[in-house]
């Protein structure tokens, strides 16, 4: 019969005891051995009570003066100071349990980023590997993790959901093959992209995906997670792959595209040392980037002197969008929330119908 789990020994016994008793047996004492080694006599009680290690050095002569060989006391003293730093791993997973209540582990279990499990241990064990720390109190310490712990805001999200959050995407953006980024195609890809605003999911995602990929930019299409309040995220891997990480939070059609829009600005006007977390909360770190980046989405997808004179001149209506829509190229939902968001029509209106929510699925993921 096999099995997976593997047993450790849980009682750090120090080489020192297997010492006194060789010395025992053959009736050396310890003021004794230490001149026969030329070492201190505190030295050799320190090693007897495990205050001290026993370095290869100190092998050496011990198999020199008592015939046990040095490989016999190097592995001792191995084992005794590998048991002893587990009970300091789980002396900090114990401390770092509280930190469960901040992590959406269902929610990344159900994902497959994590095994499925109830126990706590096992559960800090999994977060350990899934974000690559040996403690998650390291996390923010961690660059990548790091902009997840600045953000702050009336949502009170959780850095680590966030963090979270922001692993998830790294791991899936690493799977996406990418050419070296250019800002070039980038920058044909926005055209493109707006005439997708006006597609169903199923059509234009594969596309999108493509030909940001061709451009350098791996789309990763992640639902949101509880206690993040994300709606998208830019991060770079390195020098020739930007990543957009999208949520669809919320799930309307306009603000997914004002979103990829948005963070599409972060890629080509922003500095790639940064990783830019949308959330809806003013961050004063990056609020000019985020100002521009804002601009920049309204801009693309519905330039503003043709806004303008549409709202100067024309009695809203669900005729006079979607004529206007046609015009701009875009779906008319991005319209309504256009006007929703300035304030030029109400939160609640019939023309909500106008506007189109999207649903995941396992695939878009």
């Amino acid at each position: 019969m096999t099995t997976d789990r593997i047993y450790y020994s849980d009682l750090a016994v120090p080489p020192g005891e297997y010492l006194a008793e060789v010395l025992e047996e053959k009736g050396i004492y310890q003021a004794d051995l230490a001149r026969r080694m030329g070492r201190p006599i505190p030295a050799i009680n320190e090693i007897v009570k495990g205050d001290k290690a026993i370095t290869s050095e100190t092998a050496l002569q011990l198999e020199q003066v008592l015939g046990v060989p040095a490989h016999i006391w190097t592995g001792l003293e191995a084992q005794y100071q590998l048991v002893k730093a587990r009970a300091n791993e789980q002396a900090q997973q114990e401390k770092d349990i509280p930190l469960l209540e901040q992590i959406p582990f269902v929610e990344l279990a159900r994902l497959g980023f994590v095994k499925k499990t109830r126990i706590a241990f096992e559960k800090i064990k999994e977060l350990q590997r899934f974000f690559g720390v040996s403690a998650l109190s390291n996390m923010p310490q961690v660059k990548a993790f790091a902009p997840a712990f600045r953000c702050s805001g009336k949502h009170k999200a959780s850095p680590y959901a966030l963090a979270a959050w922001l692993r998830c995407g790294e791991i899936k953006a690493r799977e996406i093959e990418t050419k070296p980024f250019s800002k070039e195609k980038l920058e044909a890809v926005l055209a493109e992209a707006k005439k997708m605003t006006r597609q169903p999911p199923a059509i234009f995602l594969p596309v999108l995906k493509r030909l940001l990929a061709e451009a350098g930019v791996a789309l990763v299409m992640l639902p949101h997670l509880p206690k993040t309040y994300a709606h998208g995220a830019t991060f770079w891997l390195g020098s020739e792959k930007a990543v957009v990480l999208m949520s669809i939070r919320g799930s309307w059609a306009d603000m997914f595209w004002f979103s990829l829009f948005h963070e599409l600005a972060h890629v080509l006007k922003h500095d790639k040392r940064l990783t830019f977390i949308d959330d809806g909360v003013s961050n004063p770190e990056v609020q000019k980037q985020e100002d521009e980046a804002n601009a920049f989405a309204g801009e693309q997808l519905i330039p503003g002197k043709a806004y303008a004179a549409f709202i100067q001149s024309t009695q809203l209506g669900t005729e006079t969008i979607r004529a206007f829509a046609k015009e701009m190229g875009v779906h008319p939902g991005i319209v309504v929330g256009r006007l929703q968001h300035d304030q030029q029509l109400p939160v609640v209106t019939a023309l909500n119908r106008m506007r189109e929510r999207y649903i995941w699925k396992k695939s878009a993921t």
